[in-house]
């Protein structure tokens, strides 16, 4: 038997925040809705004693050639040891016969690509037309590749962002100009993010709601990244009681972590009200349909997008004969 072996900087020359990884993901949302694939909950183990913890994720795709089975792991001591904080990787097993056909040693990278991708597919569907001004709270890794996916499906002009640590604020507002070919602004808070712009995402790992609904106006649209497990949340339950759509990955998990497990907690929704992107990619719910709307996205992530880019990854491997065969 013989497995494929990717390096993060071989994944990094095949893979991008580009047409072909936000098609990927778009793909990956409309099999949830046509129920081809088989996505298990998450898995999640927390390693308290290193300060660490690892999420699972995997989904079979009925009609693909493989899966993938994602280790992602969060362990923040690494700074001070020289290493990545993310030690994650993807394993890739054959569909027919449950063998490893790849092992993707990439650091989290493919999900910073898959998470940003399907930030894209959300203001594809559910952001204003127009964006003149867009807004990201959060200027760490995820706020990087969420600006640059929103660019592919919105050309904004302009683009708010806010951290709380001003030293990573400043070098966000000095490094993403260029690559975004817009002006990048330093705001002084949320509040301005929200208020002054047309679409915001936001990516911060806050356990507090900084998000009020009194900034909320007409036309807006927020994608929430940050709130992955069932403590973490960035915005008020009556915030997300304020939209007129709300859209999440999965139903049943973001009632279970996310914003709008908040909220209806709080009895301020039914999970009734909720209606899976999916749905919406496969054409059978709408979208936005009034530019007046404030429209918000919860995403916490699916395993179905980690086989989707893990499928792309090996598909241009196998283009450009890239990877390292390994006999077992």
């Amino acid at each position: 038997m013989e497995v494929k072996i990717l390096t993060e900087a071989e994944l990094r020359k095949l893979v991008a925040v580009d047409d072909a990884a936000v098609s990927a993901v778009e793909k990956a949302f409309g099999w949830l809705a046509e129920d081809r694939a088989v996505m298990p909950p998450i898995m999640h183990i927390e390693v308290a004693e290193h300060s660490g913890d690892v999420d699972i994720k995997a989904a079979y795709v009925k009609g693909l050639p493989r899966f993938a089975v994602k280790i992602g792991a969060g362990f923040f001591g690494n700074e001070k040891r020289g290493l990545p904080s993310s030690p994650a990787m993807m394993v890739v097993l054959d569909a027919r016969t449950g063998f490893a056909e790849a092992v993707l040693l990439d650091n989290a990278y493919l999900t910073d690509v898959r998470t940003g991708a399907a930030g894209a597919v959300a203001a594809k569907y559910l952001a204003p037309s127009h964006v003149t001004t867009a807004g990201v709270i959060g200027a760490g890794v995820q706020g990087r590749y969420q600006a640059a996916a929103l660019a592919q499906v919105r050309k904004f002009e302009r683009l708010l962002v806010y951290d709380m640590d001003q030293a990573r604020l400043d070098r966000y507002v000095k490094e993403m100009g260029d690559e975004l070919f817009a002006s990048v602004v330093p705001a002084s808070g949320p509040e301005e993010v929200i208020r002054d712009s047309q679409a915001v995402v936001t990516c911060t790992p806050s356990r507090k709601p900084y998000i009020q609904a009194e900034w909320l106006h007409p036309g807006l649209h927020i994608t929430a990244m940050g709130a992955d497990l069932p403590e973490k949340q960035e915005l008020s339950a009556d915030t997300v009681a304020r939209a007129d759509l709300l859209v999440c990955d999965r139903r049943s998990q973001s009632l279970a972590m996310g914003e709008f497990h908040h909220a209806a907690a709080a009895g301020l929704l039914s999970g009734a009200s909720l209606v899976e992107l999916g749905q919406i990619v496969a054409g059978k719910k709408s979208g936005r349909i009034d530019d007046e709307h404030i429209t918000i996205c919860d995403l916490s992530g699916t395993g179905v997008q980690d086989t989707a880019i893990a499928h792309l990854a090996l598909e241009l491997a196998a283009e450009r004969g890239i990877g390292s065969p390994f006999a077992y």
